[in-house]
């Protein structure tokens, strides 16, 4: 199992590391990565974890195509403004997402951690979400969500894992800083977007 967990989480972090330099080849890698971990996550009767693979097995689909219709140049992909009022929206219904998950995982299932699991499924799955329409504010949502992923995996001795996970929070700063960049470069801020 140990070996499997290792495996994952290096595929992981290379998909990771591909989407914070913007190639599209980040997709495919993350494709293998979340099938695998759906796996490992079912082992650790982490249900909502597992669940979240799957879903972004078919964001990752999503993405990969929405990412090859924007590509610049310089074989990345170019960023966009993520408007206000979408973002505060998408938040509203993660929170209302983990709300449902939480208590179907709570009273349904012998879940191990049924809300906190539910709630870190539900917000990343809004930042993979903006991760597809090439939003800077999704790495913001990806370091929030990975530093209590970090504890979480701990507490459930997924120790290759929480180093995955701490090691994913480095990766999302650097993506935030290299993102915020292009994005600062490419159109001037225009008032009621979040970058």
């Amino acid at each position: 199992m140990v070996r499997i967990e290792l495996a994952a989480a290096l595929v992981s972090a290379w998909a990771v590391w591909l989407t914070t330099r913007r190639r599209p080849w980040c997709w495919p890698v993350g494709l293998v990565s979340v099938l695998v971990y759906a796996w490992v996550f079912v082992h650790a009767k982490l249900y909502s974890d597992a669940l979240l693979q799957l879903a972004f097995a078919l964001l990752i689909g999503y993405g990969w195509w929405r990412w090859l219709q924007h590509m610049g140049g310089d074989g990345r992909v170019e960023v966009a403004a993520l408007p206000r009022r979408q973002a505060v929206a998408h938040l509203a219904i993660g929170g209302l997402g983990a709300l449902a998950l939480g208590a179907f995982m709570h009273y349904r299932t012998d879940a191990a951690l049924p809300w906190l699991d539910a709630a870190l499924t539900a917000f990343s799955l809004v930042a993979q979400w903006w991760q597809a329409k090439r939003h800077v504010a999704s790495w913001w949502l990806w370091i929030a969500v990975d530093v209590i992923y970090v504890g979480e995996y701990v507490y459930k001795h997924l120790l290759i894992t929480s180093v995955l996970y701490a090691g994913f929070v480095l990766l999302a700063v650097l993506g935030l800083r290299a993102w915020r960049r292009v994005a600062k470069t490419a159109a001037p801020h225009q008032p009621g977007t979040a970058y």
